[in-house]
């Protein structure tokens, strides 16, 4: 009779998604929330909105479900957009200012003073991470210094921080509980994933307070009780907290060192499980806490892709070549080729492996017999190379860890962009490596249930829920086209090439 309400905020919406024990999905509701652009390279959201959102689908989820609350024993879980950073006032509840997120630069300059004082290799060593923009440090340094009073509110013990899901628990539990996991606090450059604690180093070096940080938890733990604002007659338990990278590693059941996933979302991450010491990243890429269970930590390489899925909102949204991106691929396959174009959507800088914050989007290759068709497939291949781009350093960088066979036997997919078959199948070759489709659209989310059971004893081991992933499609690598898409990532790399010089 258990119900487990999953909440996935993302960086474009939130959505509520009800599992049965047995890992199905009963229903799911989804709101969008407003993005911000207050100026250019900046990215906000507003922390309330999302909190009022999340209640909101709740009681759309429990109203299109139409069950009896009184016949099921119901919990909460959460996967969140990671890194985006909130501030608030622990006495009044609100936001000093609306949360920066993860895909804002206001930052580079703070990173930029600190790489260039040779702070690099103290952050990395400590903390896995690059000093980056893309991570919570800056933007939180940018808040406490540029918010009127905030960082003598800092100083006094006034203020709290967090990413996402930090906030929405504290708001669940009425100001209670203060606390994030692992996943979320390895991808803050505040936390040391050797000693799994807060570093006072890098709390000094962004000059953020101790008492501002949440107390870090493992993933399978619980983390307090809610009634989702009177939604529920009894408080029930938030149980099973990650990000949403971290979600579908588990999702995707990449327990073993060596397996790996890409999830397709507004931008894109790829990460892979390397076991349960903190390896060093081959360069451009990172190290994070994969996700933590049965009292053991599991870590991961990671590279993290600005724009993906936000390049196809942006054709349908800003330029309305499409009404959705679900059109594009029609007309991406009604021509040969990208006609000798290619686009590098670099809308908030170039993510790994080349981290270059400065750089800015741009097209090449534009002749008069450009269609609008040749675009949009170039905007579908441009997700398929920058996505091979990380996986070539990833796969350099585990070798040794998979010496007895491929590093990388197949990659599984999730996210929206994976029901487009051409730019699957593009991947697929691009990579010359099966990509695995799976049932599960919302991996995230179903990792996060997954660690909500572990948490509740509901499942006692990995073996027990291998079997909830279900395969919808196996993409191969068609490897006749090989010459051929070795010229087209070529073509790439050449366009990558002009911009970073």
């Amino acid at each position: 009779m258990n119900r487990i309400i999953a909440i996935d905020q993302s960086t474009s919406s939130t959505k509520a998604l009800l599992f049965d024990e047995q890992c199905k999905v009963l229903a799911r509701t989804n709101v969008d929330h407003k993005q911000y652009y207050p100026q250019t390279g900046w990215v906000e959201h507003d922390a309330e909105e999302i909190y009022q959102n999340m209640i909101e689908v709740i009681r759309q989820l429990l109203e299109v479900s139409g069950e009896r609350l009184e016949v099921r024993e119901y919990s909460l879980c959460l996967t969140n957009q990671r890194e985006t950073a909130v501030v608030w006032n622990k006495a009044t509840g609100k936001p000093i200012a609306n949360a920066v997120v993860w895909q804002d630069t206001r930052g580079a300059e703070i990173c930029r003073e600190l790489r260039s004082q040779g702070y690099a290799k103290l952050v990395f060593d400590k903390s896995g991470l690059l000093i980056d923009p893309n991570f919570s440090a800056s933007g939180v340094k940018w808040l406490l210094d540029h918010i009127e009073g905030a960082r003598e509110a800092a100083d006094r013990g006034e203020l709290l921080m967090g990413t996402i899901e930090t906030w929405l628990i504290w708001k669940l539990t009425g100001g209670k509980v203060h606390a994030t996991d692992y996943t979320n606090a390895s991808r803050t450059m505040l936390f040391n994933i050797h000693t799994m604690q807060w570093d006072d180093d890098l709390l000094a070096l962004f000059g953020i307070p101790r008492s501002m940080m949440p107390e870090v938890r493992p993933c399978d733990a619980i983390y307090g009780e809610t009634t989702c604002e009177g939604l529920f007659p009894t408080p029930i338990q938030i149980a099973g907290v990650l990000g949403d990278s971290h979600g579908a590693l588990v999702g995707q059941m990449c327990f073993e060192p060596g397996s790996g996933k890409v999830t397709y979302g507004t931008g894109s991450s790829v990460m892979v499980n390397i076991g349960e010491e903190p390896k060093v990243a081959p360069e451009g890429l990172v190290t994070s806490v994969g996700f933590s269970a049965f009292g053991k930590t599991y870590y991961g390489f990671e590279g993290n892709i600005y724009s993906t899925g936000a390049t196809l909102k942006w054709i349908a949204d800003q330029l309305q070549l499409v009404g959705h991106p679900a059109e594009m691929e029609a007309l991406a396959t009604s021509v040969e080729d990208n006609g000798g174009v290619y686009i590098v959507p670099a809308f908030s800088g170039l993510g790994a492996p080349w981290w270059q914050s400065n750089v800015k989007g741009a097209v090449f290759g534009l002749t008069f017999a450009t269609t609008k068709a040749h675009f949009l497939r170039a905007a579908l291949e441009s997700i398929a190379f920058q996505i091979k781009d990380l996986i070539d350093v990833m796969v350099a960088g585990l070798s040794p860890l998979t010496s007895h066979h491929s590093p990388l036997k197949e990659i599984a997919a999730d996210g929206g962009p994976t029901k487009n078959r051409f730019l699957m199948q593009f991947q697929a070759d691009m990579l010359d490596t099966p990509v695995v489709c799976t049932e599960v659209d919302d991996a995230s989310a179903f990792g996060a249930v997954i660690m909500n059971g572990f948490a509740r004893g509901l499942w006692k081991s990995f073996e027990e829920v291998k079997g909830f992933r279900k395969v919808t499609e196996v993409y191969q690598p068609n490897s006749q086209l090989s010459i051929v898409n070795c010229q087209l990532y070529q073509g790439w790399r050449n366009a990558v090439n002009q911009l970073i010089k």
